[in-house]
């Protein structure tokens, strides 16, 4: 008989695999019934598969036994000290420390750079390439970070959620119209690269710590909605970014 801790141990795995298995699904109709063609390199895509499968076990229970109980102690902590400022330097500081990690960000921003110099746009060397990749960066990473802690103010002060989300897209909306054609699409994207593997559980964790300690607020309501504002403001910055650097 299967002892309950054995079943305990491999249960991520099995969540893990049954997130996956639409995605092999797909690719398997794909290729053999509508391509019918067999699947290239089929001994490195399973050893890839069963990476994929124990990395994201294994993340996905770091951040129930880590990363969201932490979170959520922090925001409780700085609620109990009582001070506006640190709880808003904290917040900022973390907005921007997890975007400038988050992996889907370099990617997006070194590929950036090398299209920007296959434009054009900027100069055709290494250095330049990097600048604007880091550059690209670290103007997210502002903007994550102020805007989580936008997001810290609007708990604490109790702002309706979809007053600041529509003024922020109507922003959004203006900048787009003054903003340089080359940027929109790259502006656009980094609002969601930055809502990824590192930023949201650490963000999603503050938000509900946060409303959960302030009397009042409710979690579910109060809790959610930071992740919005850091996917909205980073296409603001980035397309200011883009009228400051581009011509």
């Amino acid at each position: 008989m299967i002892s309950r801790s054995f079943m305990a141990a491999i249960r991520p795995f099995i969540e893990a695999m049954r997130d996956l298995a639409p995605i092999i699904l797909v690719i398997l109709f794909f290729q053999e019934i509508v391509l019918q063609q067999p699947i290239p390199n089929l001994e490195n895509m399973l050893v890839g598969l069963v990476l994929v499968l124990i990395g994201l076990a294994l993340f996905v229970r770091g951040l129930k036994i880590g990363l969201f109980p932490v979170g959520e102690a922090m925001a409780n902590a700085f609620v109990r000290k009582g001070s506006a400022f640190w709880l808003l330097l904290f917040a900022f500081l973390l907005g921007f420390s997890t975007t400038v990690a988050e992996p889907a960000l370099i990617a997006i921003a070194d590929k950036a750079g090398e299209v920007a110099a296959q434009g054009g746009m900027i100069e055709s060397s290494e250095q330049a390439m990097d600048s604007y990749a880091f550059g690209l960066r670290i103007t997210v990473a502002l903007s994550v970070g102020l805007a989580i802690l936008l997001g810290v103010l609007r708990i604490l002060f109790n702002w309706p959620l979809h007053y600041c989300i529509i003024s922020g897209y109507c922003l959004v909306v203006l900048m787009t119209s003054i903003a340089p054609d080359e940027i929109i699409g790259i502006a656009y994207d980094s609002g969601g690269v930055t809502t990824s593997t590192i930023t949201v559980p650490m963000v999603t964790a503050l938000g509900i710590g946060l409303a959960s300690s302030i009397r009042g607020r409710n979690p579910m309501l109060d809790g959610f909605g930071l992740i919005a504002f850091a996917s909205l403001m980073p296409m603001i910055f980035v397309m200011a970014y883009g009228i400051w650097v581009l011509p």
